[in-house]
């Protein structure tokens, strides 16, 4: 009886082919063939599951982003606490850090696919992220529990302090990438940041 073939399984291995070639070459430079061969498939098989290369980097990136919610979610359960807002906010930021080689290929290819979709019609046609504002409610949403909990201060704009959050640890991932300061540095910072944040207000 012939093997039943998981399709879902399938994508998936021609997506991690894909992050392993863009993560030494750089997404610029990987071709639908290379995946394919990454992949140890037929370029026509990559063709078949995903029609053309921009369909791909797409799958390939959602592929990224599930990864990064399963490295936070283990962030969180390697302590039996309950993590708590503050917790929870400081493991979204830090994980999406680049301090290990996942986390330096996860930033690399998000910033390269931004680049790219700026310049190439078929990238550009397509939706960037699904949910571009998932990270930033998700963010408000925990600022917000902690106001309510009395332990971010209630005077703060909970939205403009994740905008800020987030864009602050964008920005460092690139210095990390780039060689300008370390990810330890990096976090340091953010942990200042969210000291301020988290600092219920005096009586």
């Amino acid at each position: 009886m012939p093997k039943r073939v998981d399709h879902e399984e399938r994508r998936s291995q021609i997506a991690e082919a894909l992050v392993r070639v863009a993560g030494r070459r750089g997404l610029h430079a990987v071709g639908m063939r290379d995946v394919a061969a990454e992949a140890g498939v037929s370029l026509r098989l990559v063709q078949y599951y995903f029609g053309t290369k921009e369909k791909l980097l797409l799958y390939g990136l959602r592929h990224l982003t599930d990864r990064f919610t399963a490295r936070v979610g283990a962030r969180l359960r390697a302590d039996d606490r309950d993590p708590g807002p503050r917790a929870t906010a400081e493991a979204l930021l830090l994980t999406s850090l680049p301090a290990d080689e996942e986390s330096r290929i996860f930033h690399l290819l998000y910033t390269s696919y931004a680049i790219l979709s700026v310049t190439d019609e078929a990238l550009a046609a397509q939706p960037f992220i699904d949910s571009p504002d998932a990270a930033e409610d998700a963010l408000t949403g925990l600022l917000r529990q902690a106001q309510e909990a009395g332990l971010a201060d209630p005077g703060l704009d909970a939205r403009t302090e994740a905008i800020g959050l987030l864009a602050m640890a964008a920005g460092m991932g690139t210095s990390i990438l780039v060689g300008q300061r370390r990810p330890e540095s990096a976090a340091e910072v953010l942990r200042h940041h969210l000291d301020r944040v988290f600092t219920s207000a005096a009586p």
